[in-house]
């Protein structure tokens, strides 16, 4: 009998799942650092629980569980560390969903775009962005959902209209998909031209620069209009 094997039984794949997620929240809590948990609080301007853990750590560990669990069981464990709403295990969820090829990845896209409304700080929204960009890439079909989180009253929502797209704006060879993605987003940049809130104004100004460097002539229209 193996060891994963109770009294003859296979292990229930739900228990299994729960202790890889204790696993990592024990992970996290070990890589933590009160220090720097205290300096990410205030640089993102937010009292959410921090346990301090450096960024490039959390990538590595998003790294090694992409590589070691499929779609599905991510979609779960990230829904359970979203859940538990530690700034740390937020932004590692976003990461365990951030890849360009992801088959299937339509429980991927759902807690994706549910999160957007629930973003409250840079970090968090930086990491949900990340992963919203390949998704949006995969099937460009669903930037239909620009108009929802345009008219959000959360400023990182919407704020998420551009930094979700940025990899539209930087195609250095783009196709009928990515100009149609481009006329998208500026319609929201439009919407949005009056816009003073630093968080937004910035990102969509630096989505206007980046169209520029691979477009100028439609960035000139952009102003002129």
């Amino acid at each position: 009998m193996s060891g994963n094997e109770i009294g003859g039984q296979p292990p229930n794949p739900r228990d299994t799942l729960e202790t890889k997620k204790r696993d990592i929240v024990a992970a996290l809590r070990a890589a933590g650092d009160a220090e720097r948990a205290a300096k990410d609080r205030a640089a993102n301007r937010t009292e959410r629980e921090t346990w301090g853990v450096h960024g490039a750590t959390l990538t590595d560990m998003g790294v090694e569980l992409r590589a070691e669990m499929g779609v599905e069981d991510r979609v779960l464990i990230a829904d359970a560390l979203w859940r538990d709403g530690v700034a740390d295990g937020r932004v590692l969820a976003c990461k365990l969903l951030t890849q360009a090829r992801m088959r299937p990845d339509g429980g991927a896209w759902d807690l994706l775009s549910s999160w957007v409304y629930h973003f409250d700080c840079r970090v968090i929204a930086d990491a949900g962005a990340a992963a919203l960009q390949r998704r949006l890439a995969a099937e460009p079909e669903r930037l239909a959902v620009l108009d929802d989180w345009a008219g959000a009253a959360n400023v990182w929502a919407r704020r998420t209209v551009f930094a979700a797209t940025a990899g539209f704006a930087k195609a250095r060879h783009p196709g009928d998909a990515d100009h149609a993605a481009r006329e998208a987003v500026l319609v929201q940049a439009e919407r949005m031209r009056g816009e003073t809130r630093p968080v937004i104004r910035q990102a969509i100004d630096g989505w206007l620069r980046d169209l520029g460097r691979h477009d100028p002539a439609r960035l000139a229209a952009f102003e002129s209009g």
